[in-house]
């Protein structure tokens, strides 16, 4: 009996061999700097989350002053922080289709955990749509909850009806409202299908639509893979505003394809 726990442990840790198996599995097209390439994300990895963790740290003790431009300053260094470890930049394209005195529906395509630092390094300011198991990351999560992260937990109908009334409540209270349609990153480095939740908001507020395309953050760090590969040009390519007007007589399905069109017109893929 009482190898019980032990048997179950095993189980678990067996269980979690497998899943993160695969993210080493695209290394092997890198045998040879195979090893400087692990040392290398070790090495970024420790230093993006002890500055992740003396930002909560920092972060926590401003919200209680209520020094919100403060706060948000310290979201954008954080940003730009995680390229800065990488030893990588992020390119801009577009810069001027973003007026900084207009609140809007960022739509972006989602490829990498890097995305969210990436947009934030261009718009700080912003409150996301994601998903739920995202706050519960160590530091990464508080960050999130102190930039007004709406999270939804997929498969649960009424939470997720919850937090598109809540992502409607800030777009209302002038808060450019940020989402990434496919709901999780690209397993292929191709966009999937984008949902409707924020046609919802566009529907229920006088927003434009930002559409917002990612490039080369699936070769930087794909969902599958543990390792950070540092090459390639990032970028990040702001397209013209879409009109609120022009997109309310639309159907839900002409909506999304108008705004799929749009990022799929600047998007190199992996």
């Amino acid at each position: 009996m009482r190898n019980i726990p032990e048997k179950i442990f095993l189980l678990k840790f067996a269980g979690f061999i497998l899943r993160i198996s695969p993210m080493f599995s695209q290394l092997k097209k890198h045998s040879k700097f195979r090893p400087v390439i692990v040392i290398y994300t070790l090495c970024v990895y420790a230093l993006q989350y002890t500055f992740t963790a003396i930002i909560v740290l920092i972060g926590i003790c401003v919200s209680y002053l209520k020094l919100k431009s403060i706060n948000r300053f310290g979201h954008l260094i954080w940003a730009k922080s995680m390229f800065f470890f990488m030893g990588k930049r992020v390119h801009i394209e577009g810069k001027d289709n973003y007026d900084r005195s207009k609140k809007y529906i960022l739509v972006a395509n989602h490829a990498s955990i890097y995305d969210i630092p990436a947009i934030m390094s261009v718009v700080p300011g912003v409150s996301w749509i994601g998903r739920e198991y995202l706050v519960r990351i160590l530091g990464f999560g508080r960050l999130l909850k102190m930039n007004d992260y709406i999270p939804i937990e997929p498969g649960q109908p009424g939470r997720s009806r919850q937090s598109i009334k809540q992502a409607i409540a800030h777009a209302k209270d002038g808060i450019t409202v940020a989402i990434f349609p496919e709901g999780t990153r690209t397993l292929d480095g191709q966009l999937g299908t984008f949902k409707k939740g924020f046609i919802h908001i566009l529907r229920a507020t006088h927003l434009d639509i930002l559409p917002v395309t990612l490039n080369r953050f699936y070769s930087l760090k794909p969902k599958t893979r543990f390792t950070i590969v540092s090459k390639g040009k990032l970028e990040i390519i702001i397209h013209p505003p879409i009109d609120n007007k022009k997109l309310l007589p639309m159907t839900d399905n002409e909506i999304i394809d108008v705004v799929k069109k749009t990022i799929l017109s600047s998007y190199q893929g992996r």
